[in-house]
């Protein structure tokens, strides 16, 4: 029966199948974890015994699988093998020499039987040295195949003919294991190129580079960025992690929320897995933790990442988070936690600027395939401060407007379709104000329409200006001549004249005039 078996499977075959049965009755991330990095040996066949031996890259490996998987790891290999079939592991050894390197050995060891069954009598096989699969050395290793005790989790050292074995500094970085695979849930729409840089961001920008271009290897670790709703938070931390996974694939990111982070870590206290959740994160390369204010009240929650952020951080690992206000104005979260969002670089992203709140209509509408004139962009960046998200949706609302109504995209449709996003807070533009705005439609100095020259250009902006003032103030005909060097007020009755004339008879002029007073509405709010 066992020719049979060794003559018709591999030992990759034979541990396929034992994987198949693993990964029905464990979660995904204790699959990735523990199991999908073993890879099978050996298939032997012994006195009244089938061997199948898989290869563990520690000693922790081995004492986490007894402790934890040994009752699933015997019934699945007792299925696919038969009753007679044992389970053993070479385990590595690993002792860094700053001269050498690694000068590694490997012991085998055979998994625990059942208390009820007797334990087969093994000797260890010869150590090897070098890397991994290298060919025996001399000597032989004998070892008892118990379990390790409890206390000796990570100051492995049985009682052996190897003599003293160096303990495993941190547990959590274990040699020649492969890395996991973790689904970053990063979008890979947020990047730096599609970011717009304003004043109201630079800092935050410029941060998130460095950090990106050397991760745990600046001064901003933790980075904590922090600002009111849909000022673009979320779109720059995942921008780190895109950056990241593009030049550097071999790192783990992992960008989770904190009520994701609090949800998966209530799972596994109920299941009874919290160490599996515990060393999962501890293997994050980059870890990115948005709205960490909901970590208030929940006091177990925050103890769970408070170990995992000391862990990460003592590893070199780069921390990145994100609140909608400063850590000082977080309530609810432990003190010894704020202290240590504040170890890193804390950065603010303020409301964009009016430059700023175009540039992103811009770029949105080119992304989008818009055209769409500068006086329609102006008109919603003029109106829509509040943030990001609103000033983009508002864009999107215009467009979808237009499309099911076919109609074109002017300045009318804006104001009809976003009329209940914007509140009116026109204020009373001064005379100066509206010079100012007409000399630069103009593109003439404003001191040249206070004086005494008759060139054309200039007569007509002169006009132009007197006409609005009269029109959008309350001032007096005096009043608004004496403003324009001095002049008499049948001066200013003249100014309008004309330009209400011309308005009758040029519809070019009409058309200036209009894109004129949508500047100064604009203005004015």
């Amino acid at each position: 029966m066992f020719q049979l078996i060794r003559m018709e499977r591999t030992p990759d075959q034979v541990w396929k199948e034992c994987l198949e049965i693993i990964q029905d009755n464990v979660s995904r991330q204790s699959y990735r974890t523990w199991f999908s990095p073993l890879k099978a040996l050996r298939l032997e066949e012994g006195e009244d015994v089938f061997k199948l031996t898989v290869q563990l890259p520690s000693r922790f490996y081995f004492e986490w699988l007894e402790e934890h998987y040994f009752g699933l790891l015997r019934k699945t290999v007792t299925k696919v093998l038969g009753a007679k079939g044992r389970l053993f592991y070479d385990v590595v050894i690993e002792n860094e020499d700053q001269d050498t390197g690694f000068d590694g050995t490997v012991m085998q060891l055979p998994a625990r039987q059942p208390a009820n069954e007797p334990q087969p009598i093994s000797s260890v096989s010869p150590p090897r040295t070098g890397a991994l699969g290298s060919q025996p050395s001399h000597g032989t290793t004998g070892f008892s195949g118990k379990p390790a005790p409890s206390g000796a989790r990570f100051g492995f050292n049985p009682q052996s003919s190897m003599g003293s074995m160096s303990p495993i500094t941190n547990p959590f970085v274990i040699p020649g294991i492969q890395k996991i695979q973790v689904d970053s849930h990063l979008n890979p729409n947020y990047t730096f190129d599609r970011f717009i840089e304003g004043d109201c961001n630079r800092l935050a920008r410029s941060a998130s580079v460095a950090i990106a271009q050397q991760p745990g290897g600046t001064s901003f670790n933790p980075f904590l960025l922090y600002g009111g709703v849909g000022l673009g938070k979320t779109h720059l931390i995942q921008a780190i992690g895109n950056y990241i996974q593009a030049n550097r694939p071999d790192a783990t990111v992992l960008y989770v929320s904190s009520e994701q982070f609090t949800n998966e870590f209530v799972h596994a206290i109920q299941h009874n897995r919290v160490s599996d959740f515990s060393l999962f994160y501890r293997q994050i390369d980059l870890l990115i933790i948005d709205d960490v204010q909901f970590f208030s009240g929940k006091e177990k929650t925050q103890e769970e990442f408070f170990h995992i952020f000391n862990a990460l951080h003592q590893s070199g690992k780069q921390i990145i988070l994100s609140a909608d206000r400063p850590p000082r104005d977080i309530k609810g979260i432990e003190e010894r936690l704020l202290s240590r969002f504040q170890w890193g670089l804390s950065a603010d992203l303020q409301l964009p600027e009016f430059e700023t709140r175009m540039a992103i209509l811009r770029r949105k509408a080119i992304e989008d395939g818009i055209v769409i004139s500068d006086d329609i962009f102006e008109f919603v960046a003029h109106n829509i401060k509040s943030n990001i998200r609103e000033l983009e949706g508002a864009l999107i609302r215009l467009l979808a407007h237009g499309t099911l109504h076919k109609r074109e995209i002017d300045l009318a449709l804006a104001k009809d379709v976003l009329r209940d996003l914007i509140t009116d807070t026109r204020v009373t533009l001064t005379i100066d104000q509206i010079q100012h705005l007409v000399c630069e439609y103009f593109g003439i100095a404003e001191d040249l329409i206070q004086a005494k020259t008759r060139k054309r250009e200039v007569v007509q902006a002169r006009q132009v200006a007197m006409h609005f003032c009269k029109k959008l103030t309350q001032h007096s005909l005096k009043t608004i001549g004496l403003h324009f060097g001095g002049r008499d007020h049948s001066t200013v009755i003249h100014a309008n004249q004309s330009v209400d004339n011309q308005i009758d008879t040029d519809p070019k002029f009409k058309d200036m005039i209009e894109e004129i007073s949508n500047k100064i509405d604009l203005r004015s709010r």
